[in-house]
């Protein structure tokens, strides 16, 4: 995989979602935690996965908070996207 460029900035990406998930992941309610995974990121912005709607509500309240704890650890300018899986 390391060979293919556009695997590589796949690989980049999944791994830097998971590590931004887990700079906010201690301001999220332990009892959602379970309902939240981090999405895809892109040129646009980061995509937060909610398991339904009143978790993504709850989310978009918090986003401050996980905006400056983003901002604490270098992140800096990259939108946060609450989103509700479907399916």
């Amino acid at each position: 995989m390391a060979q293919s460029s556009p695997l590589a900035s796949l690989m980049a990406r999944v791994r830097e979602s998971q590590a931004r998930y887990d700079a906010i992941s201690p301001g999220i309610p332990e009892a959602m935690r379970g309902q939240v995974k981090p999405g895809p990121i892109d040129d646009k912005g980061w995509s937060l996965l909610a398991a339904n709607s009143a978790v993504a509500s709850k989310l978009r309240q918090l986003l401050p908070e996980f905006e400056q704890s983003l901002l604490n650890r270098g992140w800096q300018g990259t939108p946060i996207r609450i989103r509700v899986q479907s399916g």
